[in-house]
C-alpha cells in the first residue's frame, strides 16, 4: 500500500489548510507528500495555449512556494502540475495514494457557503480515502475522533480509519449509530408505539456492539464510546464533530453509475462541516 499523501493545492486560503494538517500526519506516519494542482478550463479554443502555459508556470510556481514553506517539517515532498478535468485528475492521482487531501471553502454555520458539488464530486471519484479540511480555525479544546456507523461493510473499514486515527492521535473514539423512525404528515396524528421505538433502539445497539466487536482487544488502550440515537444521522454526526478533531464515515463504492456520487449522509456531512473529516470507501 502506498504511504503517499496527495493534497490538492491551488491559491485559495482553504488549500494552506489542507497543506499542514498533511504535514502534521505525513510526519507523525513517515509518509510523503505529493503537492499536486490541475489547471483546468481548457475547451480548445485558438490562442489556448499560451494561457495554458502561464498558468502552468504560476502554478509551478505556487507549489514550489509551498514546497518551500514546509521543508523545515522534514516530511519528503514533491510537486506536480496537471492539465485536465480537476475531478478527473485527482481520481486518477488517489490510485497511488494512501489518502487525498482537500480543502473546503466552507467556514462554518452562517460564515460561507456549504460545500458546493466540485469538492463533493472530487471525494466521490477518489479510489483511496479523502480529508477534506474546513477553511476555519480548530481550536486546541477539541478532542477525539467521531465515526458514523450504520453496519455496512463501508463502514466497517471507515470504523478501522477512525480507530487507527483515534489510537494514533492518543484520542478518544466516539462510534455513533443514528436510527431515524417513519415519518407521517404532520395531521396524520400518528404516534410510534412503545414497542417500535424501543425495537429500533435495541436493533441500532446490536449493530453498534457487532460493528465493533474486536476493536477493544486491537486497540486495548483506546477508550471508546458508543452513541445510539434518534434522528437524522448527518446532523447528529455533525453535532458530535463540533468538539471533534477528525470526523469518519463511509461513503459508496464505485460503479458506472455511481462513481461521482455519494451516500447521502456522507454528502451531507460534507456540505455542514464541523471538523476536518474523513470519507472512506
Amino acid at each position: 500500500m502506498s504511504e503517499k499523501l496527495i493534497v490538492a493545492v491551488s491559491a485559495a486560503s482553504d488549500s494552506r489548510r489542507a497543506v499542514d494538517w498533511a504535514v502534521a500526519r505525513a510526519s507523525a506516519r513517515h509518509q510523503s507528500i505529493e503537492l499536486l494542482s490541475v489547471v483546468g478550463g481548457a475547451v480548445g479554443m485558438i490562442g489556448e495555449a499560451a494561457l495554458i502555459q502561464a498558468a502552468t508556470s504560476a502554478t509551478e510556481q505556487l507549489l514550489a512556494a509551498e514546497a518551500d514553506r514546509i521543508a523545515a517539517a522534514g516530511v519528503t515532498v514533491t510537486t506536480r502540475v496537471e492539465v485536465g478535468d480537476p475531478v478527473a485528475q485527482l481520481a486518477v492521482a488517489s490510485e497511488d495514494a494512501a489518502l487525498l487531501v482537500i480543502g473546503s471553502d466552507y467556514r462554518g454555520p452562517g460564515k460561507g457557503p456549504a460545500r458546493g458539488a466540485h469538492g463533493i464530486r472530487i471525494t466521490a471519484a477518489s479510489k483511496c480515502p479523502v480529508v477534506v479540511v474546513p477553511d476555519f480555525d480548530l481550536d486546541d479544546e477539541r478532542s477525539g475522533v467521531v465515526v458514523g456507523v450504520d453496519g455496512s461493510p463501508v463502514s466497517e473499514d471507515a470504523i478501522a480509519f477512525a480507530a487507527a486515527e483515534a489510537d494514533r492521535l492518543g484520542e478518544p473514539l466516539t462510534a455513533v449509530i443514528v436510527w431515524t423512525p417513519i415519518s407521517a404528515p404532520r395531521n396524520a396524528l400518528m404516534v410510534s408505539p412503545h414497542g417500535y421505538r424501543d425495537g429500533m433502539e435495541q436493533n441500532a445497539r446490536e449493530a453498534l456492539a457487532l460493528s465493533l466487536g474486536g476493536l477493544r482487544s486491537r486497540y486495548p488502550d483506546l477508550e471508546i464510546e458508543e452513541a445510539v440515537a434518534e434522528g437524522f444521522p448527518s446532523l447528529i454526526i455533525n453535532e458530535l464533530a463540533e468538539g471533534a478533531r477528525l470526523t469518519v464515515v463511509g461513503s459508496r463504492g464505485h460503479g458506472v453509475v455511481r462513481r461521482f456520487l455519494l451516500g447521502s449522509i456522507s454528502h451531507e456531512v460534507l456540505q455542514r462541516l464541523a471538523s476536518v473529516t474523513a470519507v472512506v470507501r
